[in-house]
């Protein structure tokens, strides 16, 4: 298994200003690269505390990729429901010569109404501006002379610049919560999978979906599935749990607050969304531990959850880590970083 590193602000600027959040965050992220951690990466959000600090994930990973040398470049992810093609293919061939051919792209359909209605995008055409933005990405970033005259975005003869460091392109994710058809389509199309291990039993059935796809498509192998998980290790099994619990009960408040939008609507493309965001507002801590979505303890109780995890799921490749979570004062967040790299990294790779 590899491990990296995720940044999901979750903060307002009364709780940590900007600028000393991504201060603190590019100071991890040169401590992750020294220590050979697989990848760093951040997510597209709007609005909100939940991701609000981060509308562009290029913008913060450009920096990154000047702190490091060796990581990962991971968006987590892209929304082309609310980016014109022709920009994200250019964003993304800008900062796969900026990294020296570390990217790798990670697309997601966005869930969030409150992001729809102020975009003015019907929640009903999210799959359609995914599923045509994402293929058209990816004929701009392999061909020159790509033409397109699709059902929301249409342009004559272009080459998009620059062209992408790594050819054809930068290897593609996508990113998918909750609805089978995403998992089918990733393992259809070749495509790396991310999601985020809230459902607890449910991810088994959800992860061999996308490798059925993946192998019934003739790709090679089975793909590759990488979780996210909040991580907070420490000496002291305790004061993990202490450190923890009020941090990662604020990330759960703050998710559903966010997705509170729901309530009262519906959508074709997101069967069931209101019932799991209703189901979500019971999750704790302490549920969320239980479930395998949070890995917290000392270096040995992380390594047992960590094995624990891949036996229930059957095997999943990365695992990315969110360490500097909502109102976690950030020296505990740095020393379970670095704990983690010593103690625990070598064990689980």
């Amino acid at each position: 298994m590899e491990a990296g590193i995720n940044f999901f602000p979750d903060v307002r600027p009364e709780e940590r200003p900007a600028d000393i959040y991504f201060d603190e965050c590019l100071r991890m992220v040169s401590q992750a690269d020294e220590m050979g951690f697989h990848h760093v990466r951040i997510v597209e959000h709007y609005f909100h505390r939940y991701g609000g600090y981060s509308p562009n994930p290029i913008v913060f990973l450009s920096a990154a990729a000047q702190r490091s040398r060796r990581l990962k470049l991971i968006t987590g992810a892209v929304l082309p429901a609310f980016n014109h093609p022709l920009k994200l293919a250019g964003e993304i061939g800008m900062l796969d010569a900026i990294s020296k051919g570390r990217l790798e792209v990670g697309f997601a359909r966005a869930f969030l109404p409150h992001e729809f209605g102020r975009f003015g995008v019907s929640l009903d055409e999210s799959r359609a501006r995914f599923e045509e933005g994402i293929e058209t990405v990816r004929r701009l970033l392999e061909n020159e002379d790509v033409s397109h005259k699709g059902r929301f975005h249409s342009f004559p003869p272009t080459t998009s610049f620059p062209r992408p460091t790594q050819r054809p392109r930068p290897p593609f994710w996508i990113a998918a919560l909750a609805t089978e058809q995403s998992f089918v389509f990733a393992g259809k199309e070749g495509h790396s999978i991310m999601a985020i291990p809230l459902l607890g039993a449910k991810m088994k059935p959800l992860m061999k979906i996308y490798r059925d796809a993946w192998r019934d498509a003739g790709h090679p192998g089975q793909g590759r599935v990488m979780l996210a998980f909040h991580m907070l290790c420490h000496e002291n099994r305790e004061q993990a749990m202490t450190l923890a619990r009020g941090p990662i009960n604020h990330y759960l408040r703050s998710l559903v607050e966010a997705a509170s939008g729901w309530a009262g609507t519906s959508s074709v493309d997101y069967p069931g969304y209101a019932q799991l965001i209703a189901a979500l507002e019971k999750e704790t801590f302490d549920t969320i531990l239980a479930a395998g979505g949070a890995w917290v303890g000392t270096p040995d109780d992380i390594v047992a959850q960590a094995k624990e995890y891949q036996q229930q799921v059957d095997g999943f490749e990365i695992a990315s880590l969110q360490v500097n979570f909502a109102t976690l004062a950030f020296p505990e967040a740095e020393r379970s970083l670095q704990l983690f790299g010593k103690e625990v990294l070598p064990r689980i790779k």
